[in-house]
């Protein structure tokens, strides 16, 4: 079998997040970039992956098209550790992190599909195999900054039947009042996304501890910081990071300090489905429980399903909280009652709707 074409499509589907934030990294938040990547191969057997979206896809576009793609023509899509290898190899001068590293996520992904639709088994067959058949799904809103939107919005996902509910908010006052809302059965997460120095974490915990929150996400600037994230982990509240690491290098790293209770790879940043093997593997050497970050809606939601239910210690998946207009790989995207099934069908378990993607491509 030989790969003959290397494919990036990119999406942008309109959504609604009920309020907040009017932009979104400098981008009206409107519209969800989605970055596909179809490998094709001679065997007429096709692969889907996702490398990293949003703001940053038309960067990751480029790269894939001009710097990963030429390199894979006429290769063998069968032995990807291998082929992966050769690829991070031939690509490190230019970066282990970042746009070069999402894209190599999105072909990765597409071969485990190819490979799984080859061998005729799903995903988590050829990964270990799942432990659970369903997985509970948390609804990760977004930051609205605001107490009407915040308190609409937690109050929907509770009523959808979410039972974990992340916040990203940094406001004391909104994460006090979003426990009153959700009351003390609902577990809730807050992602800060690396907003305090560490003596300002530290004063953040004290005045959360009383929340009984479930896990605190990213709160030190930079992300590297792992030495002043261990110091504030010796506060006793449970803390998770890793959708900034670009591979089990920088997790490597976090797991030898004690940085964290919680991993949480992306499995279309750090290097696809392949490089999420080897991070839960050290994971568990180390005691700490993976979590996959997942926001995406694409094939990389799809793996990050998969991976999920194959760990041995249940995982709630992330889905953000956001009404799209269309959901290409659907149903797995709309969980019902807080949950979602894990496909079964060969590879991913699910092509996108071929109609869908030309109404929503862009140039």
């Amino acid at each position: 079998m030989r790969i003959t074409s290397v494919e990036t499509i990119l999406l942008q589907i309109p959504y609604d997040i009920g309020g907040g934030p009017k932009a979104i990294a400098g981008h009206p938040a409107t519209m969800l970039n989605i970055l596909l990547v179809r490998i094709q191969t001679d065997a007429g057997i096709t692969g889907w992956g996702e490398a990293f979206g949003h703001a940053v896809a038309p960067a990751t576009k480029l790269v894939i098209d001009n710097m990963i793609a030429p390199m894979l023509i006429g290769r063998d899509p069968t032995d990807i550790t291998a082929l992966m290898s050769e690829v991070n190899r031939n690509l490190h001068l230019f970066g282990r992190n970042g746009p070069l590293v999402y894209g190599v996520s999105g072909v990765d992904i597409a071969l485990w599909d190819i490979a799984g639709k080859r061998a005729r088994l799903p995903l988590h067959a050829m990964i270990g195999g799942a432990v659970r058949k369903e997985l509970p799904v948390y609804a990760s809103l977004l930051r609205y900054g605001e107490t009407s939107a915040l308190e609409k919005n937690l109050r929907l996902a509770a009523e959808q039947g979410y039972r974990y509910i992340k916040l990203h908010e940094v406001n004391p006052d909104l994460i006090e009042m979003s426990r009153d809302v959700l009351g003390p059965d609902i577990e809730m997460m807050v992602d800060t996304n690396c907003p305090w120095t560490p003596a300002q974490a530290c004063a953040m915990v004290e005045r959360l501890r009383p929340l009984n929150i479930y896990w605190l996400e990213e709160p030190i600037w930079p992300p590297e910081d792992h030495a002043a994230m261990a110091r504030l982990r010796a506060k006793g509240m449970p803390l998770s990071a890793g959708e900034n690491a670009g591979g089990l290098h920088d997790f490597r790293k976090m797991f030898e300090v004690g940085a964290v209770d919680i991993a949480q790879p992306s499995v279309t940043k750090i290097g696809g489905i392949t490089e999420a093997l080897k991070i839960n593997a050290v994971a568990e050497s180390f005691g700490v429980r993976v979590v996959p970050h997942c926001a995406y809606f694409g094939p990389g939601y799809l793996a990050s399903l998969h991976i999920a239910a194959c760990l041995e210690q249940e995982a709630p998946l992330e889905r953000l909280y956001m009404n799209l207009e269309t959901a290409p790989f659907s149903p797995f995207t709309l969980p019902r009652h807080g949950k979602t099934s894990v496909p079964q069908e060969p590879g991913l378990g699910c092509d996108p709707d071929e109609a869908l993607i030309a109404r929503y491509r862009v140039n």
